[in-house]
Order: structure tokens, then C-alpha cells, then sequence
């Protein structure tokens, strides 16, 4: 068996192992929570990011349930503060599909531990005028259906890389966005676990428009000038995050990112502030 090559097991586990199983399902569910730390400054702006699959037995099906609160911003690029507080609910069946707050609807195509890959539906909830005053002028940007793909892949159990791609955001529903990241999570203490995580999103010059742009009609409405910005690498982002097992099943982490916006995403005159900080806190049932 090859270092990367985790061991499945096709018939039904002893008391004893169900117990280590779930031990080390919550262990890696831990350590996907951490990604979420790496979010923007708007915690709408990295839903669905990454397909969170870490903790998935493909003999056998289970799901998380739980609660998260961001302390982010209006909007990516705003220097007006928010906190989220959001239901965090996800389940992946033996069969390979999986749904949830986290992860959208798709299907895993892959059996392996070490290496997944599918398609799924997410959404992107767009962006409210009333938001900020600095949105004033611009319209809403409606919330849209996104298909997409995801391929990860785990070379051990403490480091992951993953990637998704989504298209359908934007005013016109041809926003492409593209995630890439890779982290590393280890266990300082038998109920104590830390995490690092490193990330970037590019985007296609239909969305950038969208969400970092300004026509001249809104340019009329808001008092902006014109602003055609292209696309490219719209945020780079690095987290820490620590998460403490109450049990083999229950979690708790808290996290903390830095997101700073890059390019044309940087210099639109929306955005108010270029690199930000976020917390998060997220509290999570292994069932």
C-alpha cells in the first residue's frame, strides 16, 4: 500500500473500531473546519469554496451538524464590520452524493480517501445595495444558481490540497470563479488539534465586473468613475485556526484569517479596505 493510499474497509466495523473511526472522522472533520477561517472579509464571498470532504467513509455514510459565526465585513473590500451567524449542516451518503450548507449537492465520483473529485450545484447569494452606504448607486447583484467541479487530494492525513471551480454568479450569470488551496492540520494534545491554510481565488472578467466594477450607468447613480476591471487573482488568503474534542464526536474551533485582495480587485473604488482580518468560531456534531 502506498503512503498516500488510506485503508478502506468494505465490511461492517467491531464496536471498538467504530469508536477509533469516528474518533478520526472527527478528527478530519476538525481540520476542514479550518479552511472556513481562510474566508474573505465577506463571508459570502468564500461560501462553498471547497468541497469538505475530509471525514467521508465511503463504506459507510455520516454528516456534521452545527453552528458557525464569522466576524467579517459588509462586503469584500469594505471596512464596515459584520458578524454572521449561520447553521453549519452537511451529510455525504455511502453512495457518493453529499448535501449541505458547506459543501452545495454533488457527487463524489472517487472511492478513495486520498482522492476525490465530482460536480456539484452551489449558489452565489450575490450582493444588497443597502448593504453599505458605499454600495449606494450600484444595484443589487441577485442571488444565482452555480454549477461546478471540485478535485482534492490528501497526501497524508495532515496535508490536504484542494480545488473548485463554480460558473453562474454576476449580474449576468456568467461569473467564473476558481479556488485553489492547501493546508496542513496535526494534533498538538489527544483533544487539541491546530491548522494552517493558504489560498487563492481567481475569477473571470465577467464577475470581477459584477462585484468589483463600475458601469456608466452606475458610475451616473453613484458618483464613481467608470471602472472595466479585468479578470485574474482576486484574493490571496492564510489562516491559523484551533480546534479543541470534547468528545470523539463533538468540536469546537476558533480561527482567524487575513484576506487581501490583489489586482484590479484591489484597486476598484469600492473597495475600502484591501487587506482584512476575520475571526470565526464554529461548534460542530459528528453524527
Amino acid at each position: 500500500m502506498s503512503r498516500g493510499q488510506w485503508t478502506i474497509r468494505r465490511h461492517p466495523p467491531s464496536k471498538p473500531e467504530t469508536a477509533i473511526n469516528t474518533h478520526h472522522k472527527t478528527l478530519s472533520l476538525a481540520a476542514a473546519v479550518l479552511c472556513l477561517a481562510a474566508g474573505a472579509p465577506d463571508a459570502n464571498a468564500q461560501a462553498f469554496d471547497t468541497v469538505r470532504l475530509f471525514g467521508a467513509i465511503p463504506a459507510d455514510g455520516g454528516g456534521t451538524i452545527g453552528v458557525a459565526v464569522i466576524a467579517g465585513h459588509e462586503y469584500q473590500g469594505s471596512d464596515e464590520r459584520r458578524t454572521l451567524v449561520f447553521p453549519a449542516l452537511d451529510y455525504q451518503w455511502a453512495n457518493g452524493w453529499f448535501a449541505g450548507s458547506g459543501n452545495g449537492v454533488g457527487y463524489n465520483f472517487s472511492d478513495r480517501q486520498d482522492f476525490k473529485y465530482g460536480l456539484r450545484l452551489t449558489a452565489d447569494f450575490g450582493r444588497r445595495e443597502s448593504r453599505s452606504d458605499a454600495l449606494e448607486g450600484m444595484g443589487n447583484i441577485d442571488p444565482r444558481p452555480e454549477i461546478g467541479g471540485f478535485l482534492n487530494y490528501y497526501p497524508t492525513r495532515e496535508i490536504f490540497l484542494t480545488s473548485s471551480w463554480r460558473y453562474g454568479a454576476g449580474d449576468d450569470s456568467d461569473g467564473v470563479v476558481v479556488d485553489l488551496g492547501t493546508g496542513y492540520s496535526t494534533e498538538l494534545a489527544p483533544l487539541w488539534r491546530i491548522g494552517v491554510g493558504v489560498s487563492l481565488t481567481l475569477v473571470n472578467d465577467r464577475y470581477m465586473q459584477s462585484f468589483f466594477g463600475v458601469s456608466p450607468e452606475q458610475s451616473v447613480r453613484s458618483g464613481y468613475a467608470p471602472f472595466k476591471p479585468g479578470g485574474g487573482v482576486r484574493d490571496v488568503r492564510a489562516n491559523l485556526a484551533l480546534t479543541h474534542l470534547f468528545n470523539p464526536r463533538t468540536a469546537i474551533t476558533l480561527g482567524i484569517g487575513v484576506s487581501s485582495l490583489q489586482g484590479d480587485a484591489a484597486d476598484s473604488p469600492l473597495t475600502r479596505e484591501k487587506t482584512s482580518t476575520n475571526g470565526l468560531l464554529v461548534a460542530t456534531y459528528a453524527f
